[in-house]
């Protein structure tokens, strides 16, 4: 009885891809494999170039407002990399300092230039954190939000936002 109900699901599941070949039109059309360009020999370096760490420098989008690299009014940390200011009132970077070390680093900074930290909107968690200080000349506030990266950098986002 065994057999013949495994031969019946077995026959019912063939019948089921045959139509549904038969119903979405496939099996009509020949495959062709694209032509793909022979590579004869690999790029040549020479050993005796110095090794001379690439620079960024500032470029803008276009018409974004999104600058890589160049500066920012925010304090940022001695090893910032990977700047990018995206208008006068949002900048994104990396750091390889910690979660902890980052945000004692923007209470600092951010307490010798006057501004008050709203700790009731602090929060912390072991991948991320979110800041907000008052007291900025615009009237905005600034939010410091960080992510852990997992490969030992964090990424920070500053702004200049309306609460």
């Amino acid at each position: 009885m065994k057999k013949i109900n495994v031969l019946l699901a077995i026959l019912v599941l063939v019948l089921a891809s045959l139509a549904c070949q038969t119903l979405t039109g496939g099996g009509n059309e020949d495959f062709e494999i694209p032509d793909f360009p022979e590579i004869t020999e690999a790029p040549q370096s020479n050993q005796n170039d110095a090794q001379i760490p690439p620079t960024v420098p500032p470029a803008t989008g276009g018409g974004d407002g999104i600058t890589v690299g160049g500066q920012t009014d925010f304090p940022l940390p001695d090893d910032a990399s990977n700047l990018a200011n995206m208008g006068n009132d949002i900048v994104n970077f990396q750091t390889k300092l910690s979660l902890n070390d980052a945000m004692n680093f923007y209470r600092d900074e951010f307490g010798k230039l006057g501004y008050a930290e709203r700790d009731l909107l602090t929060v912390t968690s072991d991948t991320t954190f979110s800041m907000v200080f008052d007291g900025h000349e615009s009237g905005k506030a600034i939010t410091v939000q960080g992510v852990d990266l997992g490969d030992g950098s964090v990424n920070i986002s500053i702004a200049l936002v309306d609460l």
